[in-house]
């Protein structure tokens, strides 16, 4: 038996030496924060990287999810998904927004395209989708019908660093995407987020923003919040990204295993997108199909008393929280594949160093579960 603890997953960092000539730098510059020369030289270089025009650095996802949302200027109705992490529908509710849910997509568990137009009412004025555990949304579906509609586009992309699609970084979609780079995630700067900008302008409005709305030393143009980035957190991204595809390749090899570990198992199904170029392999779900011979909740627990935390991402729903639930499309007549999945999904750990005896342990115990007997 394991008996360290495993959880989910757990942080890359890079070597401590690697480290402390940047912080060395930090205390040479005597700038902590407010667009130091790290926090300009990781904009720059994390656009290179990811493939994209503009990147506004913040705080965390969070402040730029809320931030987003005042930069485009988004009020009423926002059509969301209920299958995500509560930020996602909290940075509506924040903006004073009205979130309306609908349904996913069985495959790919993100927003389901075909549920949207239904929910679209005279106060909508956009939609907020989430690239789920980094697979791609239907993109194209999606603008098709924000064009059609006049709507705005903010993909919540959490969990798609580094993801392409078809036609390159799905970043480029939408009108903005967001990025986390909390300690949980495939890139993490500790705590950190990106806006992902189309356009100057429209990075230039966001940087007023993130920083009080000042334009200038005497000006605020905007009723902003403080979102910036420190230098701290800039030098390790910085750091991150030499060593990020090395991370990305660890998670592939730990993706295969239990890919391939898994394939015959009846009743499980891994979860995989449908439109990917580069995955960022981020997350590990499998869902536990009707033949399968024990509960969800039922495989957690026997993994857990093995000192293993799978997570069961995401349970409960968003609309099942208190302050969602009253709303009428977070009834679960309206949700029946969201609650579905919740009820069946369970993410196992997967992390660049995680030990493959670890994985080779996961695996066997999801192959072999079976009913405890019932005890007289």
């Amino acid at each position: 038996m394991n008996n360290e603890k495993t959880y989910v997953t757990k942080p890359y960092l890079p070597p401590l030496e690697e480290f402390i000539p940047y912080l060395e730098k930090v205390w040479q510059s005597g700038q902590l924060t407010n667009g130091g020369p790290f926090h300009k030289q990781f904009e720059l270089a994390l656009a290179e990287y990811l493939e994209v025009p503009h990147v506004a650095l913040f705080t965390n996802a969070t402040i730029a999810l809320v931030t987003a949302l005042q930069a485009l200027r988004i009020t009423g109705e926002v059509i969301t998904t209920p299958y995500s992490f509560v930020a996602t529908a909290h940075s509506l509710l924040w903006n004073g927004i009205k979130p309306v849910f609908v349904d996913i997509d069985p495959v790919t568990l993100n927003m389901d395209p075909a549920k949207i137009e239904a929910a679209i009412t005279p106060q909508t004025t956009a939609i907020l989708p989430v690239h789920c555990y980094g697979h791609p949304c239907d993109v194209e579906a999606i603008e098709k019908i924000a064009d059609m509609y006049n709507l705005r586009v903010i993909y919540d992309a959490a969990h798609a660093f580094g993801v392409q699609c078809h036609c390159g970084s799905v970043l480029n979609h939408g009108d903005l995407s967001i990025l986390s780079f909390h300690a949980t995630k495939v890139f993490n700067t500790f705590e950190g987020g990106a806006i992902i900008c189309r356009d100057l302008k429209s990075k230039e409005r966001i940087d007023f923003l993130k920083n009080f709305g000042y334009a200038n030393e005497t000006a605020v143009v905007a009723t902003g919040i403080n979102g910036k980035m420190s230098e701290f957190n800039a030098a390790l991204g910085l750091l991150q990204l030499k060593h990020i595809d090395g991370a990305l390749a660890k998670r592939q090899e730990i993706d295969a295993l239990y890919r391939q570990a898994l394939a015959d198992v009846p009743g499980v199904r891994c979860v995989s997108g449908r439109d990917e170029l580069r995955a960022n392999y981020a997350y590990f779900p499998i869902l536990l199909e009707e033949d399968y011979p024990i509960a969800r909740d039922e495989l957690y627990n026997l993994l857990l008393e093995h000192n293993i935390h799978a997570r069961r991402y995401f349970y409960p729903l968003i609309s099942e929280f208190s302050m969602y639930r009253g709303l009428p499309s977070a009834s679960p007549s309206n949700l029946p594949r969201a609650h579905f999945a919740s009820s069946r999904i369970l993410c196992l750990p997967i992390y660049p160093d995680l030990p493959l005896e670890i994985v080779h342990q996961v695996v066997d115990i999801v192959r072999r579960a079976r009913p405890q007997a019932l005890v007289a």
